[in-house]
């Protein structure tokens, strides 16, 4: 049913991205008050995965407001931001994220959750990836000129997918190698068209993937994953110095997401597997969460 539904909503997507952005932001009339309306770019994966439908109404229900989702790839999603064009961003590549944030045009960044990639393809594994390590199983790919499909879209998981080649020592080209453009779950429903080879959020896969087109050859789960598989996602308001927009908003929807979303982050289940382990609330929190990882003298 999942699969079903977002597979019509394929063509539909373009009506979430920049729609909506700048244009439901009117101006109060005596008679009537202004809409509070905090615009969101978010991941991909995050709505690809059911996820974000289940976070939207107790924030909307809590604080009174609407919420806007952008659904972009993370770099897409950090142009967005850095345009003007949302109030808060919801992604998952650190390199970009640091990048966002020492430009001034992020503030306040907070962890708020974390799954993994999986390395998926066909059930027979034509390059005999089942078993090896993530940079070993690119490598077997691109000997065997297997098929393999890429994002290509400067997203969080294409961003993962170009480290995971420089680890195995490869440029990846040839007609083996095809990029789509496009999100992760488009790219999923043409990897399992032609039986490709791809790399893949274990939130996406689930939500919409078939039964037994395409398998996991290299999935290691959300508790512990190696550092090359691990997700990490993370929510970072707009600097109102940049934009004014919606800052007040967009803090009370971090504090909704490191909050209570936490328990929601917790429940969401897919097919009866848990897709994203939260880790927003520490007794000890890491003060690097907050500043891009390669700061400068920060404790000076």
């Amino acid at each position: 049913m999942r699969r079903r539904r977002y597979v019509q909503m394929l063509g539909f997507s373009g009506s979430l991205s920049i729609v909506g952005c700048i244009g439901d932001r009117t101006t109060a009339t005596d008679s009537e008050p202004p809409m509070k309306t905090l615009t969101l770019a978010t991941a991909t994966t995050v709505h690809d995965s059911g996820l974000l439908d289940e976070l939207t109404p107790g924030f909307e229900d809590l604080f009174g407001v609407t919420l806007k989702a952008v659904v972009q790839g993370t770099g897409a999603a950090l142009r967005t931001a850095r345009d003007g064009d949302c109030d808060i961003v919801l992604v998952h590549a650190r390199p970009l994220e640091n990048e966002f944030i020492h430009a001034g045009y992020g503030i306040n960044r907070r962890r708020l959750m974390v799954n993994d990639f999986m390395i998926i393809g066909p059930p027979d594994d034509p390059a005999g990836v089942a078993g090896r390590s993530p940079s070993a199983a690119f490598r077997a790919i691109a000997e065997t000129e297997t098929l393999f499909l890429s994002r290509g879209d400067r997203s969080g998981t294409h961003i993962r997918e170009r480290r995971l080649w420089r680890e195995a020592g490869v440029v990846p080209s040839g007609e083996w190698y095809r990029e789509t453009g496009q999100g992760m779950g488009s790219t999923l429903v043409t990897a399992e068209q032609i039986g490709a080879y791809t790399l893949i959020d274990r939130g996406t896969f689930l939500s919409v993937s078939t039964d037994g087109t395409l398998v996991q050859h290299i999935a290691r789960g959300i508790e512990g994953p190696p550092p090359l598989l691990r997700n990490e996602y993370a929510v970072i308001p707009v600097n109102p110095a940049r934009n004014e927009g919606a800052y007040a908003l967009a803090m009370a929807f971090v504090g909704s997401l490191t909050g209570p979303g936490q328990a929601a982050i917790e429940e969401f289940h897919v097919n009866g597997e848990r897709v994203f382990r939260p880790t927003a609330m520490s007794l000890d929190p890491d003060f690097e969460q907050y500043v891009p990882t390669d700061w400068p003298e920060w404790n000076t």
